[in-house]
């Protein structure tokens, strides 16, 4: 075998990729991303993730440069541009990483089709995306499960694969052309705050969170204000972290704190698990609860205070501003603003999702669409009608005030837990909270007409 391809995705890495070892027990490795013209049609290239994905590719690029090879760059449609590098290079065979969405199934199968056509061979490899892939559990009387805790029972008995190192050497063949990896630079719509990308700044963080963050994880995760999440869900979206070495890595340092993390990825890997059998819950109930959501000028008003962090609810205002400002939002807040827009103004929640989507660096549909789900009660919830209170969860999660005094500057001088008490904010000075907003409902009220819509009451 002479030379082969391996084709990258959401896979941007070179620890632990193990299509990229098999490609490359040939002569010659050509490491392809082509620029999908299909995933920019179906209006998946949000500018923040656009930007992101420039790092990654320049990051990817000089790894490989480093080990003596290149990344190739191409851009229209995956099909095409695979078979028109294999016919340049005249390569026996592609290799990639499995996918689950209905998008990525319907390009796999083309692309099997056109290299089988001219006498090549495509090889997809699981767990690369995954820590267990999607399919790998299923109770007796199903294709998957719709409740996490026997799945985590299953996921967690599964023997993970052993991380592969990143190869020492890459031989790419000098007649197949590139063009040059994309920039952030003059990106428009990016997020002023986001961060940088690439399998080295993934793994800079890993190390570093690993060592000192990991410990405390247990106990908090849920702190908005002291933000003691890992932020690796951008890196595990696009690939410059592997979940199976982050498993093998968490478990090794042991403790609350590590099995805490790993049991946030096998939520990962439920939700996608779930989508993989169940592709239509991208838009559709997973189970409908038949709501008739709020349509019309008011809901739409209501719905642009949410996106613009003006709803009068100094926690759901301050979760809001942070994604606007960073691409980014705090695993709690995402709770508490899902929970907010679908229960409290009962507004569809795929509004939500799509704006999250719009901004979020780490918008996966899975997580994104089924975490949504599970917060408006049309998900896998076992508590579907369950609705978070803004104020009782900020005073829990932000005692000090420290997080929405950060995000929301009109009330950086306001102190806890009066920060947190909309109703007693109105009766402030005017020149102590500028003009930040009354709520634009009483939760009381939106209580109410959640009830009766769902037939509670």
């Amino acid at each position: 075998m002479h030379v082969s391809i391996v084709l990258f995705t959401s896979d941007l890495r070179l620890h632990d990729h193990p299509p990229l070892r098999a490609a490359s027990e040939a002569r010659h490795v050509v490491p392809l991303f082509v620029r999908d013209r299909g995933v920019t049609d179906a209006g998946f290239a949000a500018p923040n993730r656009l930007a992101f994905l420039a790092d990654c590719l320049r990051d990817l690029d000089a790894g490989l440069r480093e080990r003596g090879g290149r990344l190739v760059v191409r851009s229209g449609d995956v099909v095409e541009e695979v078979c028109r590098v294999a016919t340049e290079t005249d390569a026996d065979e592609v290799h990639m990483a499995a996918d689950f969405s209905a998008y990525a199934q319907r390009r796999e199968q083309r692309l099997r089709g056109a290299l089988e056509a001219d006498g090549r061979r495509l090889h997809v490899h699981d767990t690369v995306t995954s820590a267990v892939a999607p399919g790998a559990l299923a109770p007796a009387a199903s294709d998957h499960f719709a409740v996490f805790t026997p799945y985590f029972r299953h996921w967690s008995g599964v023997r993970l694969r052993e991380p592969l190192a990143a190869p020492s050497t890459v031989r790419v063949p000098d007649r197949v052309g590139s063009e040059e990896p994309p920039s952030r630079a003059g990106l428009s719509g990016v997020s002023a705050g986001l961060a940088g990308g690439g399998e080295a700044a993934g793994r800079e963080r890993m190390t570093s969170w690993l060592r000192d963050g990991v410990g405390g994880y247990e106990d908090r995760h849920d702190d908005l204000a002291d933000d003691a999440t890992s932020r690796f869900s951008p890196h595990l979206h696009f690939g410059t972290l592997s979940p199976v070495e982050l498993a093998h890595r968490a478990r090794k340092v042991g403790g609350p704190g590590a099995e805490a993390f790993v049991r946030q990825l096998a939520w990962r890997d439920f939700h996608r698990q779930v989508l993989a059998a169940r592709p239509a819950a991208a838009l559709a109930d997973y189970r409908t609860k038949h709501d008739r959501w709020r349509s019309g000028r008011t809901a739409r008003e209501d719905l642009e205070a949410w996106k613009e962090g003006r709803t009068g609810y100094p926690v759901v205002d301050a979760a809001m501003r942070q994604l606007r400002h960073e691409g980014w939002m705090h695993n709690r807040g995402r709770l508490l603003t899902a929970s907010f827009l679908a229960k409290t103004l009962y507004v569809d929640w795929r509004e939500g999702a799509r704006y999250f989507l719009e901004l979020l660096v780490d918008g996966d549909i899975a997580n994104n669409q089924l975490n949504w789900q599970w917060m408006a009660g049309t998900g896998t919830d076992s508590r579907p009608n369950r609705v978070l209170n803004p104020v009782a969860q900020a005073k829990r999660y932000d005692p000090d005030g420290a997080y929405v005094r950060r995000w929301v500057p009109e009330l950086a001088d306001v102190d806890a837990p009066l920060v947190h008490e909309p109703w007693k904010l109105r009766g402030l000075d005017r020149a102590a909270v500028g003009d930040y907003p009354d709520p634009i409902v009483a939760l009381s009220d939106g209580l109410a007409r959640f009830k009766r819509s769902r037939g509670l009451d």
